[in-house]
């Protein structure tokens, strides 16, 4: 390939197949502070990793609200104090329902919980775990979630 071909790929073909990364929510539900701060983990459903309650922007919600809403569907927290600001964002590839992948960047809002049902819309479906920040970051795939789970 000539370097002239080289050029219009890099500078405009390469650009136009790139899509940009599709966004989401996740929320960083924690307790205790200090050397006593854990955070709650949930499994996946399809691969059992471990994650943090994230999920897609829902109509009638903003971002945090939209996150609180997955802490209560994936991990039970019924009841907690929401920072409305977001603490950071990590990327990740998620697999869809159709098999195809989709590079998305999850908004990361803590949670303190006050109160977590052991009764939730997904509780057969999913583990939770409350460990270290540290440990936690130990458990997760994401580059981007272990620094922020490490820097919490």
């Amino acid at each position: 390939m000539s370097s002239l071909l080289k050029q219009a790929w890099a500078e405009v073909v390469s650009p136009i197949l790139k899509r940009p990364n599709r966004v989401q929510v996740a929320a960083l539900c924690y307790r205790g502070s200090g050397d006593d701060k854990e955070v709650l983990l949930v499994t996946s459903r399809g691969t059992g990793r471990w994650i943090l309650p994230k999920g897609w922007p829902m109509d009638g919600k903003n971002a945090a609200e939209a996150a609180r809403e997955e802490a209560w569907e994936e991990a039970g927290v019924i009841e907690g104090q929401l920072d409305r600001a977001p603490i950071g964002e990590y990327s990740y590839d998620k697999t869809l329902d159709t098999g195809g992948v989709a590079r998305c960047s999850a908004a990361v809002f803590p949670l303190k919980v006050e109160k977590l049902s052991a009764d939730f819309p997904e509780a057969d479906e999913r583990t939770r775990k409350w460990v270290s920040p540290e440990e936690a970051a130990d458990m997760v795939d994401e580059k981007g979630l272990r620094q922020l789970l490490r820097d919490f």
